[in-house]
């Protein structure tokens, strides 16, 4: 039996990040994998649905090519072509974790994991061997999947998840999205800049429903500015896919409507990985489809611990990533402060983009604080009309009485990129007034920010 001082079970962006820690801390580390280094977000998450957008950018960038004095007289898509980019980018990048587990002497075992008492790992390959691993501390990343709906089975051929919308063999010429989270609209988008004819159908009464109430409205203002049709306030309650194509029966207050297409895309969340990897062997606590953790990521049961999407924190790979290097620091012995989950950033990368982080004006409010609430358009910012790139704006909210940074809130292009700021200042106990002494380079879309907070305080000078 092998034996290691930590085994990461998953290599998502919360495993693999765990596992590189682990060994520069000293750890003899091994990762074990049942698909590809780098788990769905690598693969079929984050990176390549970033592929995907960029091409729907360049093509309506060239579909736009007059408004920047250039004439382009023949130019076309290759559908393809576009997907096939989207996986060879994927493809580097695991490439490039695999790399990273060379370089800090992680031992990679590829095979489906499943916990067993006694702090080991049972892993079974593709070809049918076993072994057994053991190891000081067991840290669970399994990650999550497509959450499926009983009105929305997923056939994977007209109605699909999110992996399969990245990798469709034929363009659809009619597409519904179901959902309008950060999945839903970013391939809303991405099909809808590439010719597809796509209809939004979100339950709650407007689309990107977490977002502040404002860049909810203007992203509904911005999708039908380009043809994306949006029912809110609806529900697919049923599909039909004994024809040629789809029809969804979609409740709505005025009644029900048959929409017709040739796939719908099912984003209406996440279900985590849960099953089959023996917590209920180990006597893991469970609640709610999530493992139950303390601060540190340590669960009911000494030795194991869980990070990423199969726990309570927001489901991004930026926040599995933090846990995993908490938890082994933890485990290290270092000092470390439980993880701030009031600050994360939360970004959508469609085109508009959107970023956000703390409280919402409505949730501020809520809370019965006194507050000052500043708003900057890009429509005022000079970068921003030279780019051709002029909707959306940047709103920030701060505490009336100490200053404090308790939201902020983007939409435009380049806005994903911006938002660090916030969350770096809220991190630093940053007042709107160190915000506003801070020099902000001209010209620039970040500038944007600082204008927006000098709004709150009623200096604003370029608007």
């Amino acid at each position: 039996m092998s034996q290691y001082d930590i085994i990461v079970l998953g290599s998502g962006p919360g495993g693999y990040v765990t596992a590189i820690r682990a060994s520069q801390l000293g750890f003899k580390t091994a990762v074990v994998e049942k698909e590809s280094l780098g788990g769905v977000c690598l693969n079929w998450g984050c990176i390549p649905t970033k592929a995907l957008i960029k091409s729907a950018q360049v093509f309506e960038y060239l579909k736009h090519a007059e408004d920047y004095g250039l004439t382009v007289k023949e130019f076309d898509k290759d559908f393809d072509a576009v997907v096939n980019r989207s996986r060879n980018v994927a493809g580097t990048m695991s490439k490039g974790v695999q790399f990273l587990m060379k370089k800090n002497k992680i031992d990679v075992i590829m095979g489906y994991g499943s916990l067993l008492p006694g702090k080991k790992v049972h892993v079974k390959a593709e070809d049918g061997s076993e072994q057994e691993l053991s190891a000081q501390h067991i840290i669970v990343a399994t990650g999550a999947r497509s959450r499926e709906l009983p009105s929305l089975p997923q056939d994977g051929e007209k109605v699909i998840g999110y992996r399969k919308a990245m990798t469709l063999e034929k363009q659809p010429k009619k597409l519904i999205v179901v959902g309008s989270g950060a999945i839903g609209v970013e391939f809303a988008y991405f099909y809808n800049a590439m010719g597809t004819d796509v209809t939004i159908v979100e339950y709650q009464p407007r689309i990107v429903p977490v977002e502040d109430e404002e860049i909810s409205k203007q992203m509904e203002r911005s999708f039908k500015k380009s043809g994306i049709k949006i029912m809110t306030n609806a529900e697919v309650t049923s599909v039909d896919t004994s024809g040629k194509g789809v029809k969804a029966t979609v409740k709505t207050k005025k009644g029900e409507e048959v929409l017709e297409a040739d796939v719908v895309l099912s984003a209406v969340g996440i279900k985590t990985n849960l099953e089959n990897i023996g917590l209920e062997k180990v006597g893991i606590a469970t609640d709610r489809d999530k493992v139950l953790v303390n601060d540190f990521y340590q669960t009911n049961i000494p030795g194991y611990y869980a990070i990423g999407d199969i726990t309570a924190g927001q489901a991004l790979a930026h926040v599995a990533s933090a846990e995993g290097i908490l938890c082994v620091e933890k485990i290290a012995g270092q000092h470390v402060e439980p993880l701030d989950y009031g600050n994360i950033p939360g970004c959508t990368y469609s085109s508009p983009e959107i970023a956000s982080v703390g409280l919402t004006e409505a949730q501020a409010k809520e809370q019965g604080l006194d507050i000052k609430v500043g708003k900057f358009p890009f429509s005022a910012s000079g970068k921003a009309q030279a780019s051709g790139t002029p909707d959306g704006f940047i709103k920030v909210i701060f505490d009336a009485k100490y200053g404090e940074w308790l939201g902020c809130h983007m939409i435009g292009a380049g806005v994903t990129d911006m938002i660090a700021e916030a969350v770096l200042g809220r991190k630093l106990e940053t007042t709107g007034h160190e915000v506003l002494k801070a020099v902000h380079p001209h010209p620039t879309m970040s500038e944007a920010m600082m204008e927006a907070v000098a709004d709150a305080y009623d200096e604003v000078i370029h608007m």
